[in-house]
Order: C-alpha cells, then sequence, then structure tokens
C-alpha cells in the first residue's frame, strides 16, 4: 500500500479496466492534499496563465502583461507561459519543503500533473532555469531539471546563470529591475527553434523574461514556459 508524499496516510488504490488498459499515472498523493491543491481556472491571461478579474484585465491580458508588453526592452520575450496552480499557503510550504529543505521525493507527485499540461504545448526544445553554481551547491539539486529527469525528459542547458541574491528576499520592483543574470551556451542548437523552460514558480515573470529574451536574441523562434505555480 502506498503513502502520500506529503502528508504520508495510507492510500486506497482502486484499479479499475479503463486506468489498466489506458496506463493512467498513478496518484502521488492523497484526496485531501490534491483538494488543497488549487488548479487554475476559468478565464486567464493569453500570455501569463493569470485567472483574469474584470478590474485587472484589458482584453484577453492582465494588466502586469499589458505593462510587459509596453515595455520595448520586454515586448514579445515570451510567447505564453503555462501555470497549473495557485500559489496558495499550502503549496508554498510544499515547495519550501522540496526545493530550500532538499525533500526530493515530493517532486514525484507534481509529474502527472506536468505531464497533462505539456500535451497541450508545442516545442521542439526543453530546458530549465539554471542555478548559479553558488545556490546549486547549496542546494544540492536544481528543482526544475529534476522535473524533467522524472518526466523521462532529456532537458538542453542552454542556460548559465549569474549568482545574485534569492529572489524571494526581493520586491517586485527590484525583481523586474534586475540586469541580465543569464548567458546562452552553444547557440547553434536553437536556431530557429521553438523552446519550452519549465521552472517551479511564475511570480513577476522576471526571470522567465529575461532568459527568453537572451534566447530570441540567441537565434530561437519563440519562447514559451511551464511553471507548477504562479
Amino acid at each position: 500500500m502506498r503513502r502520500c508524499l506529503f502528508c504520508d496516510e495510507k492510500m486506497n488504490e482502486i484499479l479499475t479496466w479503463r486506468s489498466l488498459l489506458l496506463k493512467v499515472e498513478a496518484k502521488m498523493i492523497c484526496e485531501n492534499c490534491e483538494s488543497r491543491l488549487e488548479k487554475i481556472g476559468g478565464e486567464t491571461c493569453q500570455v501569463c496563465s493569470r485567472e483574469l478579474e474584470e478590474e485587472f484585465r484589458k482584453g484577453d491580458r492582465c494588466l502586469d502583461c499589458v505593462r510587459w508588453e509596453k515595455d520595448e526592452k520586454w515586448k514579445g520575450s515570451i510567447t505564453k507561459n503555462v501555470s497549473i496552480f495557485h500559489y496558495n499557503e499550502y503549496l508554498k510550504d510544499i515547495i519550501a519543503k522540496y526545493k530550500y529543505r532538499g525533500d526530493y521525493a515530493l517532486a514525484e507527485a507534481f509529474v502527472p500533473f506536468l505531464r497533462e499540461k505539456m500535451k497541450e504545448m508545442d516545442f521542439e526544445i526543453i530546458t530549465v532555469i539554471p542555478l548559479s553554481e553558488e545556490r546549486l551547491k547549496e542546494r544540492g539539486f536544481n528543482q526544475a531539471q529534476a522535473f524533467t529527469d522524472l518526466l523521462g525528459l532529456e532537458a538542453m542547458h542552454l542556460l548559465t546563470r549569474v549568482h545574485t541574491e534569492k529572489q524571494s528576499k526581493k520586491s517586485r520592483k527590484e525583481r523586474i529591475s534586475l540586469p541580465q543574470v543569464f548567458q546562452v551556451t552553444g547557440t547553434d542548437v536553437i536556431q530557429n527553434k521553438s523552446i519550452l523552460i519549465l521552472d517551479d514558480i511564475y511570480t513577476t515573470g522576471s526571470t522567465l523574461r529575461q532568459a527568453a529574451k537572451i534566447l530570441k536574441i540567441a537565434g530561437a523562434r519563440e519562447v514559451s514556459s511551464i511553471t507548477l505555480a504562479r
């Protein structure tokens, strides 16, 4: 009998002909824990996946993305970000255990959700947001790379990162005004290619836009992203 990866409670497995024939991927968390994950749904921003509210939208975009697209420096840098869950307090705690306390096994719980969402996305190359050498040494693993490994996808290492203060310690204004922290490695392989970046959280969108912009400057045709939460 399996145990929930989040709460460690025993899980009852119900096998059906449908699950056997379609090889439905087994869930790694119990129904109670899954119910605490808030899926993003309804009408969402066509750029960042934020659920649209009447007072914070313009057409099919949220006001944040409208501001990004008005800025000539960032306009068109990222085609679309797709996020799966709201970054609520419950998910924040789970990601902290995974990301900062090294509970690598928790990544398995998100694999079925990522796999299902990625079926809707078209891309030729997948990559991940890299950590600086200092941050990688501190954490022991790249949380985004772990997802691609568990998904059985070969992520290409297209970017390197300059070490900076943790993003979580910065204000929104500081994140948006950060100087470029990425460099592209091996530009030949990305020429005219559609690239998907995988990361854990979309906060202001500055990190993903920095990565997307430098990939496009280096020759990528378009760059999209997928994140667990926003």
